[in-house]
């Protein structure tokens, strides 16, 4: 970002930053799309299906009422916190305090940078997971904090080798990511290694922040556990969840953290600062979200296994190496023998065939080389986009 010549230019932590990938690809999109071009998007990890009408009932009722227009407390209504409680003591038989380890935010993303800026000083260390969600990083550095890249590879697991971290990288480390389900490999964590994570953490004074959104959405009989499950978590540990992928309600803007009281505290002083919360009858709906009938998301969740066996077939017939996901709302692929460029690769295949999917080198430096399908699109159009794919890589 130049602007040197501009009348007020940036401030230093944001001169470096382009526009965030998806932004910067909805131009070039519409752009084809106003040539005549059908673009198939499968590149952006957002819910395609609406939520229950229950939800969307909760919201109505309750912005028709005269009371629900004011203000909402910072960091949510404490009927939504009780919610959250509810949540994780039904699904993960997590006991949390709602007044001190729970707070509600304008969803996880929101969080999730705000935590690097309650957190991080100039010369602490974030360690990132590389592929990751580009906010870790983005966040830290805008904090004034140092990036250590934590590879995730194939022959791990897409699993951090927390033992490969420096010993003089640790010395300065304050928080860890970690993302599971995974985005954007679909990788899964198991209770084993999250015991590792929790004493890691009490070792090396360690801040963790577990981003766990995609927590809910399992394939084939996998269960995926909370972070919080493990003794001990909450003191070193804080957990985003968020109501986008769970209930189908992205554009609500409606998460949450829970853990370490402390911390908690900070996002609560922070968030005073620099929002009003969010709409109380959102809210209201979330609150119908978490405490009502759960059993329609196994409905939800076998289209979206559906989608994931269309696509893993596709790409395995197109020459691309992959492992069948069990749980999140994407695939990541390896690129076919002899492609390299994850980013002019994906270029090509929008420009001749309209499927748009995410080059993994978005995610960091070791996702080149692999590529990110959501699954976030109408069965119909999966098919249709992996018959494009498929003709378009045996044509060659």
């Amino acid at each position: 970002m130049n602007k040197t010549n501009t009348f007020v230019p940036p401030s230093d932590r944001i001169s470096s930053f382009e526009p965030y990938f998806f932004a910067s690809l909805g131009k070039k999109l519409a752009s084809l799309k106003a040539a005549g071009m059908d673009v198939i998007r499968l590149d952006m990890g957002a819910p395609d299906l609406p939520p229950e009408n229950f939800i969307i009932d909760a919201l109505i009722n309750n912005a028709r009422r005269s009371d629900t227009h004011s203000y909402t407390a910072t960091g949510g209504s404490l009927e939504f916190k009780q919610a959250v409680a509810e949540y994780y003591m039904d699904r993960f038989e997590v006991s949390l305090d709602p007044k001190t380890e729970i707070i509600g935010l304008i969803g996880s993303k929101e969080g999730v940078f705000n935590l690097s800026q309650v957190i991080l000083n100039p010369g602490d260390i974030a360690l990132v997971p590389d592929p990751g969600y580009p906010v870790y990083s983005a966040s830290g550095i805008i904090a004034g904090a140092e990036i250590y890249n934590v590879p995730l590879e194939s022959k791990n697991g897409f699993l951090p080798d927390l033992n490969a971290i420096p010993a003089d990288v640790l010395k300065r480390a304050k928080l860890l990511w970690l993302n599971y389900p995974n985005n954007p490999t679909g990788a899964v964590a198991t209770m084993d290694f999250f015991e590792k994570v929790v004493l890691f953490a009490r070792e090396h004074r360690i801040l963790i922040a577990h981003d766990a959104p995609y927590v809910d959405v399992c394939f084939d009989g996998y269960i995926a556990p909370s972070l919080m499950q493990i003794p001990g978590a909450r003191e070193v540990a804080v957990e985003f969840n968020s109501l986008s992928k769970t209930y189908n309600m992205a554009g609500w803007r409606l998460g949450m953290a829970v853990g370490n009281a402390d911390v908690i505290e900070y996002l609560f002083n922070y968030k005073s600062q620099m929002d009003s919360s969010t709409f109380a009858p959102i809210y209201s709906a979330g609150v119908a979200a978490l405490t009502g009938d759960q059993s329609w998301l196994e409905g939800r969740n076998l289209t979206y296994k559906k989608r994931r066996d269309l696509i893993v077939k596709g790409l395995r017939q197109a020459g691309f190496t992959l492992e069948t996901p069990k749980a999140a709302i994407y695939v990541w692929a390896a690129l076919p023998d002899g492609e390299k460029d994850s980013v002019a690769y994906c270029a090509r295949m929008l420009e001749e065939t309209g499927v748009s999917t995410t080059p993994g080198t978005v995610y960091g430096p070791h996702g080149e080389g692999y590529l990110r399908i959501s699954l976030g699109t109408a069965t119909e159009r999966v098919e249709q986009a992996m018959q494009r794919i498929v003709k378009w890589t045996n044509g060659k």
